[in-house]
């Protein structure tokens, strides 16, 4: 058939089940847009976001909680740099995505010409794939290539286009629905062997941890088996918490580091024998050095990058589970179990004191988040901001993995959260859709609730407004001899949202809260089509710092530790080693 390069496009990604993209038009996407006008209800809905690194974050995210890939365009020059924060989002958190990068007129190349960018240098370090179409023709074979190419290799592919190509008439063919197919993943031979000798020493440690990344997000039921016939206590990655084992489990222990629990660092930083599973956690530098850790990892270059491992195999993550399993070897229920699982509920009866402090005078964060918990669905969808918001948010949702979450986890870039709710909405329409974000990353994307409300998206806003930088202004406290530029001058951020259309509530106080929440989740089973803007005001609280805590008694002096624990309000928590010897009596 005789259609435009840029019909042919769309008609690929329509191939591929990608049915939105997102972008704002310019002069050298005119040949795009044309062909997006022309699109029928069935065919690809174009999504105008109000800029452009909105529409990346959007794509990246629909990945991260769908695993369906996302599409993102921005016009030459300043429409396609804007889209990079994006893109280093999907690159770090091996997200893959689709970005059309438009050029002008191709006799304009070279010629100094408006907005004239040479974009293949610009965009090499933030892809996986970054190529310039030569011709009209070659655009339906390079869409495809791209997307293999993303998929295969898990991070943005970028397809520059001349904008004259993309109006050009070509002869085209729909390409192979066979190559549109995705493989499952390669599997390595199973070192039966080796997987025997692991449990042997898990066995035969006193006190072994069982770690999980995202690479073990398909094999939850695996883990849990694992965990209970091993009695292993289980710590995962802030990005796979409920994903990769339910937080709701009874050996769950949280998450290491900043956004983490007293009970996760007292066993990373006390155990005899760490089993690293699916993950490239970049916090693992920071365990000691003297423990024994063995990793898996199906990719060999994951193998001893974050640390040295006394151990290792290249296996996919299920595979080596399964293999666990198949050694018949098991490790019996023990006092260290136990006194782990005390450990947890301490640790969570503590974050709900926090969060009963609210009152008719002041809001807590903890409140805030717990009202969230509340008043969410069984399987409803996040999408965290950066900052303390992350760090409660993983500390006190039920993420029992029937609710999902995205975040930015490695870019950990700001103003993430709004626009991830909307490819969170594009891909779970039917489902409850959470953003909770920080005053100062609101800051940054706010201009995306004017998409939600263009689109019709009763997505529940959460803005907690602190006005401050929290997780840098700790940062400062820690490192500095005070802290300097991370207060956040005052704005109403519920008057913002009303003026870019949504329904809007000024939160102070625990009775604004419980009402704020109530209407809203009233309006929407009503069948509420505008967003939902909650601004919950907050005293500012720099969060317990799990990622340096001192209870190690092996380095801290036992008046150290308890001094520890009462700066920091926490002496109903004894420490791991007394509630094993508690429950060895």
């Amino acid at each position: 058939m005789k259609i435009t390069a840029a019909e042919a496009l769309l008609k690929e990604l329509k191939l591929w089940g990608i049915d939105h993209i997102y972008g704002i038009p310019g002069s050298s996407l005119n040949g795009l847009m044309n062909a997006l006008r022309k699109e029928d209800k069935d065919g690809i809905k174009y999504i105008q976001v109000r800029h452009e690194s909105a529409g990346a974050m959007a794509a990246s995210a629909e990945y991260k909680l769908s695993g369906n890939i996302g599409v993102a365009f921005g016009s030459g020059g300043p429409g396609s740099t804007n889209l990079t924060n994006g893109l280093f989002d999907a690159l770090m958190d091996g997200a893959p995505m689709l970005a059309l990068v438009a050029q002008s007129e191709s006799s304009n190349q070279n010629t100094h010409a408006f907005q004239e960018t040479e974009m293949l240098p610009f965009f090499e370090n933030v892809s996986v794939f970054n190529r310039k179409a030569m011709n009209a023709k070659q655009i339906p074979y390079m869409v495809n290539d791209a997307i293999r190419t993303a998929i295969e290799r898990k991070g943005p592919a970028v397809l520059i286009l001349h904008n004259d190509f993309m109006e050009e008439v070509i002869d085209y063919e729909p390409s192979d629905g066979s190559t549109k197919i995705v493989p499952n993943l390669m599997h390595f031979e199973l070192d039966k062997e080796k997987v025997k000798k692991i449990a042997e020493e898990i066995k035969a440690a006193q006190r072994p941890l069982l770690y999980l990344g995202r690479g073990v997000m398909d094999y939850r039921d695996l883990a849990v088996e694992v965990s209970e016939k091993f009695n292993l206590p289980v710590v995962t990655s802030a990005p796979s918490i409920g994903l990769s084992f339910p937080a709701n489990h009874k050996n769950f222990m949280g998450s290491f580091g900043r956004l983490g629990s007293k009970p996760a660092n007292e066993l990373i930083n006390t155990s005899d024998l760490i089993i690293f599973v699916g993950s490239s956690h970049p916090f693992a530098r920071f365990w000691p050095k003297d423990t024994k850790v063995i990793q898996v990892n199906n990719s060999f270059r994951e193998i001893g990058r974050q640390l040295k491992a006394y151990d290792s195999l290249v296996a996919d993550s299920g595979d080596f589970l399964r293999g666990l399993l198949d050694t018949g070897i098991k490790r019996d229920e023990d006092a260290y179990l136990r006194a782990s699982r005390k450990n947890m509920q301490n640790w969570n009866n503590y974050l709900e004191r926090k969060a009963d402090r609210e009152s008719d005078d002041v809001l807590y964060y903890e409140s805030v988040i717990r009202k969230v918990r509340e008043y969410s669905t069984d399987d409803a969808v996040y999408a965290l901001g950066i900052g303390n918001n992350k760090i409660h948010s993983i500390r006190m949702l039920d993420l029992d993995g029937k609710k999902n979450f995205t975040m930015s986890s490695w870019f950990a870039t700001l103003g993430y959260s709004t626009p991830a709710a909307i490819g969170a909405y594009l891909q779970y329409p039917d489902k409850q859709i959470w953003s909770i974000v920080g005053d100062g990353g609101f800051a940054m994307n706010n201009q995306e609730i004017l998409t939600q409300a263009k689109y019709k998206m009763p997505i529940i806003n959460v803005v907690i407004t602190d006005m401050t930088y929290g997780f840098i202004k700790h940062s400062q406290i820690e490192n500095l001899e005070d802290e300097f530029g991370v207060d956040i001058e005052y704005a109403d951020w519920a008057k913002v949202g009303e003026g870019l259309g949504a329904i809007s509530f000024l939160v102070n106080n625990k009775t604004e809260l419980e009402n704020a929440f109530k209407e809203a989740i009233r309006l929407n089973k009503e069948g509420n089509t505008k967003p939902i803007l909650i601004d919950a005001h907050v005293v500012y609280e720099d969060p317990l710092d799990t990622a340096k805590m001192k209870l190690n008694p092996a380095i801290y002096s036992r008046d150290e530790i308890n001094q520890y624990l009462k700066e920091n309000d926490i002496e109903d928590q004894p420490i791991l080693d007394d509630l094993i010897k508690e429950e060895s009596k």
